[in-house]
């Protein structure tokens, strides 16, 4: 019994490292130490929060079509003062309502918003799950609260731990180590699972439960391998570096969790 859960907890350990490791060797951005110019203590952070007019429709043709068929054109009748004018022209409709297009799929590229965070350092709140260590940015953080007996509702994922009343507040827990690794949190480690906080996604009712909160931390843009074309996990910000740890995406996972869908559906 102790050597499975042993096993189970390595292999939780290591599979965040391995998504992130993966997504590191997607670029060759190397990998700096991070600068903790703050450690503020847990306490303080507790006490602060309880817790073209004359040219078709461009979408009726393929774009090289259409590309060849108005150069031919401009060549033919168009003074050379006026090329440059109609070339602008054309650029601005050929480029309406064209999504960008990834080079291994046909699927949409979706650029995330630029963040607040995203200019200058910012401060990130790590905490612990399984082994895990994960990152929020402070400014997304809604809160932190203590674990408390939650009500189970019929139908939900199996993810979602329950309601959690807090004062007049509903918080919907989620089971923080069986969302990002399903099929690796077996019922040895679920049960060896000690959640003592709930940490508050942004302005949402959502909550993910943590283990033990580690620190606060000041970081700078370089100290984060960002992750600005989230095709295949938009709930990941970003790696930081030193740690090797998961910086979230506090919108786009509020966006995963209102659909209901775990890290193997985004």
């Amino acid at each position: 019994m102790a050597k499975s859960l042993a096993a189970s907890k390595k292999l939780m350990q290591n599979y965040l490292s391995e998504l992130l490791t993966e997504e590191q060797q997607e670029s060759e951005v190397p990998i700096t130490p991070v600068k903790e110019k703050l450690h503020q203590p847990l306490e303080k952070l507790l006490q602060k929060i309880d817790i073209t007019e004359h040219i078709a429709d461009p979408s009726d043709e393929p774009i090289h079509t259409v590309k060849s068929k108005v150069s031919h054109e401009i060549s033919k009748v168009a003074p050379p003062l006026a090329k440059e004018k109609i070339k602008e022209k054309v650029k601005e409709q050929l480029n309406v309502e064209q999504p960008l297009k990834t080079r291994k799929s046909d699927q949409p590229l979706i650029v995330k918003q630029t963040k607040n965070y995203r200019k200058g350092s910012f401060q990130a709140m790590f905490f612990n799950v399984a082994g895990l260590t994960i990152a929020v940015p402070l400014i997304e953080l809604g809160g932190i609260h203590n674990e408390d007996k939650t009500t189970s509702l019929m139908g939900k994922p199996e993810w979602f731990t329950g309601v959690m009343l807090h004062r007049d507040e509903k918080i919907n827990v989620v089971n923080t180590a069986l969302w990002v690794m399903p099929e690796k949190c077996d019922e040895a480690l679920r049960n060896s699972l000690n959640y003592q906080y709930i940490v508050m996604l942004g302005n949402s009712n959502w909550g993910l439960s943590a283990e033990t909160l580690v620190d606060t931390v000041t970081l700078e843009q370089e100290d984060v391998k960002w992750l600005d074309v989230p095709n295949k996990r938009p709930w990941l910000a970003g790696l930081v570096k030193e740690r090797m740890c998961a910086l979230l995406d506090v919108e786009s996972l509020i966006n995963l969790l209102d659909a209901g869908a775990n890290i193997n559906q985004d």
